[in-house]
């Protein structure tokens, strides 16, 4: 065995930088990419926004122009309201720079910052407090405590030396706070604290007895196992369900609580001689341009450092895949378009099935980058705002031979539904018989998966008293 030198010929995919940050870009939300487009401007000078100079240079023409002397407020040298004084009806005071415009706009506070108040308004010991405090600070987003006390208990330190009952004191205090319901451990006891605030009336204890122990039978509508079990009279039972339909499952429900996250549209859908047409939304796109200036100094000297090359080079590639990615996104959603023209016209139920390689066979694009394009990028319509995912759907034959979307026939068994009559809910059988009759022969099995798929109830769960 000894050392040697072979020579191989072979073929290999590169990336280049360049592909790199396309393929970058063109995945981005567009939030996303505002976040890119800021981050790129504060590290590379040579980049700028295209509108700076026309801003600069609009802002140096009104300077070298003389001001017009004010003329003066008559109204409030005589004394007189004005509609722009703060505090007059209607009325908002500007002071420039100064004047935040959501200065004024409510703030709904978070369940823990609403529990915290009522705290403070509470004369307790220091070691309650503080223990109310920590249960607050374990509430989930729909106020409850998915901790067991012993289990909460046990991840403390040794040296507070706080027992369950201890906890279990301060448990039932934050459990009188308001909202009514908060702090429970479960669905059943949340009801129970509700109802325990109510006037004490017949429909109230029967209701309380249904909460307690047959909770599952009144979520499944099984009326009859009811009466049963827990007696009662039908009128009753109606009460008694009623009143428990005015209960909140959800006690955090009407405080902020995530982050709420902004949509802003890439492509917007017109009606125009008769068609509808995509366009861009020029307000999605950043106008960014190479620093001219610099550019040229960089031209001119030929002796300039790499690492300006390299960012020259960078800001060039940045706005070419800048412009790149919204043709991409233009030249999908036209096809889209094309192919959904009953969709913008008569709704989801005239869905048309399509799925991505017949856009990319179209459009001349891998199927993986048409997947990039449509994923987290928007259109607005008159109908609403759509990701473009959502024209995407598998086909079903119909009786004429025709294909209909899988979005086609959840919008037809959403309608079925709507108009079916509560004392006499369509099942998941009867939902494919109507389909049938329609042209639409589906399985009950894909009625259920479809009518599951939209969060609908089975047809007992759906069946009014």
């Amino acid at each position: 065995m000894k050392p040697t030198l072979q020579l191989k010929v072979s073929q290999h995919l590169t990336l280049t930088p360049q592909l790199q940050q396309s393929i970058k870009l063109l995945q981005l939300s567009t939030p996303e990419l505002q976040t890119e487009v800021e981050r790129l401007l504060l590290e590379n000078p040579l980049i700028e926004r295209a509108d700076d100079t026309a801003e600069d240079a609009g802002a140096r023409t009104d300077a070298d122009v003389d001001p017009a002397p004010a003329e003066p407020d008559t109204a409030r040298e005589e004394g007189q309201d004005t509609q722009g004084d703060w505090g007059t009806g209607g009325g908002r005071r500007d002071d420039g720079d100064d004047y935040d415009p959501l200065a004024n706009v409510p703030v709904t506070p978070t369940l823990r910052e609403h529990l915290i108040a009522q705290l403070g308004e509470v004369a307790m010991p220091h070691q309650d407090s503080a223990r109310v405090r920590l249960l607050i600070e374990e509430l989930d987003e729909d106020g409850y405590l998915p901790a067991d006390l012993p289990e909460l208990v046990a991840q403390l330190p040794e040296e507070l030396d706080i027992g369950v009952d201890e906890m279990a004191v301060a448990l039932r205090l934050l459990q009188q706070f308001d909202p009514p319901g908060v702090a429970a451990r479960n669905l059943a006891e949340s009801l129970r604290l509700q109802l325990l605030r109510r006037e004490d009336t017949p429909e109230r204890r029967f209701a309380l007895e249904l909460v307690d122990g047959h909770l599952a039978l009144l979520g499944n509508r099984d009326y009859t196992k009811l009466r049963k079990l827990a007696g009662g009279d039908d009128n009753l039972l109606r009460a008694a369900r009623h009143l428990i339909a005015t209960l909140n499952p959800r006690p955090a429900a009407g405080f902020s609580g995530a982050e709420i996250h902004y949509v802003v549209p890439d492509i917007t859908v017109r009606k125009r001689g008769g068609r509808w047409v995509a366009q861009l939304n020029q307000a999605a796109i950043p106008r960014l341009q190479v620093n001219p200036v610099y550019a040229r100094m960089l031209a001119e000297n030929r002796q300039n450092s790499s690492e300006l090359t390299g960012r020259l080079q960078e800001a060039r590639w940045f706005v070419k895949n800048i412009q790149q990615r919204f043709d991409t996104i233009l030249k999908v959603s036209e096809a889209i378009v094309q192919r959904q023209q009953t969709f913008f016209e008569e709704g989801e139920v005239a869905m048309r099935p399509l799925i991505l390689r017949d856009i990319a066979e179209e459009v001349g694009l891998h199927e993986s980058t048409v997947s990039r394009v449509t994923t987290q990028k928007y259109l607005q319509c008159p109908r609403g705002v759509f990701e473009l995912k959502y024209f995407f759907g598998s086909a079903l034959e119909t009786d004429s031979g025709e294909e209909c979307s899988a979005t086609a026939i959840k919008a037809h068994i959403r309608r079925l539904i709507d108009t079916e009559n509560p004392a006499r809910p369509l099942s998941d059988n009867a939902l494919s018989d109507e389909l049938g009759r329609q042209g639409i022969q589906v399985a009950r099995r894909t009625v259920a998966k479809y009518r599951e798929a939209m969060q609908i109830p089975p047809a007992n769960q759906r069946k009014a008293l």
